[in-house]
């Protein structure tokens, strides 16, 4: 039945989104921007209700003539602000309703988006609370309807029992502190709904809070034109306890409710109000479930910065490397717009509901898919398209300047480019070597940014490996290269914590390039080093972190060897490195950690050393994954 639903109302969506997309072209869909909207009419209604709060008054006769003050002696600031509020509220409701209905449609509740359903349908109910307690505010026969309705309708709880409409049978009954408590919860309601809507969008990477300018200013305009056009004025006059309120202008965008009070038996209303906000609740755990899905993490690598994340049950692409930082491309997030379009390269992901002019048939048959729609089935690598940040990428032609063997298995590559020409990069970044098929291989500057007289790169030589063997046994000096960068987003973060580097072998060189650029912009933040290798012989570079911390109080070197040999004579740590972290560090909190390595490595010590206080905000890394085609080494972030 559920599923049923759901593709009733997704198919009428995806007619009413299409049709929105042609008059309004897919950046301004008010469909792709429900929640937004909502954020801004709530704007409205604080602005709005602040203001008629100062001139309101809360006196049993003192209400009624201070509402009507404001409506007609200031029409033209009081008066429209009034209607704009009242307005902005049924707005409001609409766009929350609508909002959590497309969201049901297209299956997006469930999973990682659970907490935001569950905080959704709280939001809806406080802004009926704060609404239909804005109506008792204004104590005119409208207002005087809904607090009898509201009060009958309660006294048939066993808790009230019939005393609450005793208080309203005469107008003696009410007095003064009744309009204090009102306006006590007016004001209370919308400050807690301000919190849950920040709260609701804290899962949400990179949550946009406010609609595009042009949707903002057209809704404003609407309600000042509705407020000019058709002005909220009270009905009937004051409330008078002692005649029977007829002929009221109904609202059934928040009295909906009160409306079935003497229409159905108020106790069995109880039962579908109660069972309804229950049924809403559960609805992220009801079947049925999205076939397919992985119940744990999945780990998605994005290609070209080859930068890999985890995706939590749910997720989507975009969602899951927007929260890990990677600077992935969108705009409308609801699979409307095509901008985030990308190539699934290996690996099953769930597509997803989209509207088919974003994404053809033909496009997915060929792998391609949208990143804020698709979720992960299994562990995927993902490419997409940088946008502007591939603005900064260029192709180089360079020459081997030089080739030195630093250990049995590592060679520093030092590649020249033509006089005249040079390359800006940041430390931390890599390039791409290109070979002659067109195949890319990726290794990290070793040299810093402020050194850009040569490329330095320091290549660890893998058993089968295409390109390192040619490095190894045919690349000579004056050789030519072509390459592309640079490439990532692995840089030292702007910050006043204490630096924690985490190598694997050759992870050394984007640490190298990164401290020594440190060192050069005059950081005086705290840095440790650890190196971890197997052998004494894998510490190819020693001498140069020695030199560092003789030379830089801030500077710390802790070598770590695994697999130590007799002929090595070690007398250093041991041990795997994040156990010595580990040993130094019991508590990580307010660190940052760059972790340079295989991707071994890194997923191995990341769940300890954040089991210790590193912040997911506060680990970076630059693991490398052996290609399958090529048995190359590649770097890959995460």
């Amino acid at each position: 039945m559920v599923k049923f639903l759901q593709q009733v109302i997704r198919w009428l969506f995806m007619r009413l989104e299409n049709v929105f997309n042609i008059a309004f072209g897919e950046k301004l869909n008010p469909f792709y921007h429900l929640g937004t909207i909502s954020f801004w009419q709530f704007w409205l209604l604080l602005v709005s209700g602040l203001y008629l709060y100062i001139f309101a008054d809360t006196g049993v006769h003192d209400a009624f003539e201070s509402v009507e003050r404001i409506t007609h002696d200031q029409w033209w600031a009081g008066g429209i602000l009034r209607s704009i509020h009242r307005y902005a509220t049924d707005g409001m409701i609409l766009t929350m309703l609508l909002h959590m209905l497309r969201h049901f449609a297209y299956d997006r509740y469930r999973g990682f988006r659970s907490f935001s359903w569950l905080t959704g349908v709280a939001l809806l109910w406080l802004i009926y609370i704060a609404g239909v307690n804005g109506f008792m505010l204004v104590w005119d026969k409208l207002a005087q309807f809904v607090v009898i309705a509201t009060a009958e309708w309660f006294d048939v709880l066993p808790m009230f029992n019939g005393t609450l409409i005793r208080n309203f049978l005469y107008l003696e009954s009410v007095n003064s502190r009744l309009f204090t408590l009102l306006a006590f919860v007016h004001i209370g309601a919308p400050l807690i709904v301000g919190f849950i809507m920040w709260v609701h969008v804290q899962r949400v990477p990179r949550a946009h809070i406010n609609p595009p300018r042009d949707i903002a200013l057209a809704v404003t305009l609407m309600y000042f034109v509705l407020a000019i056009a058709k002005p909220i004025l009270s009905q009937g006059g004051e409330a008078d306890m002692s005649v029977v309120p007829t002929n009221i202008e109904f609202d059934w965008f928040e009295l909906p409710v009160l409306a079935l009070v003497y229409v159905i038996n108020p106790m069995h209303l109880w039962y579908w109000v109660i069972g309804l906000t229950a049924f809403l609740f559960v609805l992220p755990w009801l079947p049925p479930k999205r076939r397919g899905a992985l119940a744990g993490e999945t780990s998605i690598t994005f290609h070209p910065d080859r930068k890999t994340v985890h995706a939590r049950f749910g997720e989507t692409l975009l969602d899951a490397g927007l929260r890990q930082a990677i600077d992935l491309p969108y705009e409308c997030r609801n699979g409307g717009c095509g901008v985030c379009k990308c190539t699934v390269l290996q690996g099953r992901v769930d597509p997803g509901l989209y509207q088919p002019s974003a994404l053809s048939a033909s496009e997915l048959a060929q792998g391609k898919v949208l990143l804020c729609c698709a979720t992960a089935l299994a562990d995927v690598e993902i490419e997409y398209r940088a946008g502007q940040a591939l603005a900064t990428i260029q192709e180089y032609t360079a020459r081997v300047a030089r080739l030195e063997r630093l250990a049995p298995d590592v060679m520093r590559v030092l590649l020249a480019l033509p006089e005249g020409q040079g390359i800006s990069f940041k430390a931390g970044q890599y390039i791409n070597i290109i070979l002659a098929d067109g195949e890319r291989r990726a290794f990290s500057f070793a040299n810093a940014p402020h050194e850009p007289e040569f490329v330095e790169l320091q290549i660890r030589l893998m058993p089968g490996g295409r390109f390192t063997t040619y490095v190894f046994e045919q690349m000579k000096e004056g050789d030519s290269l072509r390459f592309e960068g640079p490439i990532g987003d692995f840089t030292l973060r702007e910050s006043s914590r204490p630096i924690v580097f985490v190598a694997g072998a050759t992870g050394f060189a984007p640490v190298k390039s990164m401290v020594e650029d440190a060192f050069q912009r005059g950081l005086k933040r705290e840095i440790y080093l650890y190196w971890g290798v197997r052998t004494l012989r894998d510490l190819y570079l020693p001498g140069l972190p020695e030199a560092w911390a003789r030379e830089h109080p801030n500077f710390h070197f802790i070598p770590v060897l695994s697999e130590p040999t007799p002929a090595d004579a070690w007398n250093g740590r041991t041990g795997l490195v994040h156990e010595a972290i580990l040993e130094d560090f019991p508590e990580l909190k307010e660190h940052e950690i760059y972790a340079c390595g295989s991707v071994r490595m890194v997923e191995a010590i990341f769940p300890f050393l954040k089991k210790h206080g590193a912040e997911d905000g506060a680990c970076f890394s630059d693991a490398f994954s052996v290609s399958a085609r090529s048995l190359a080494f590649q770097p890959r972030q995460s």
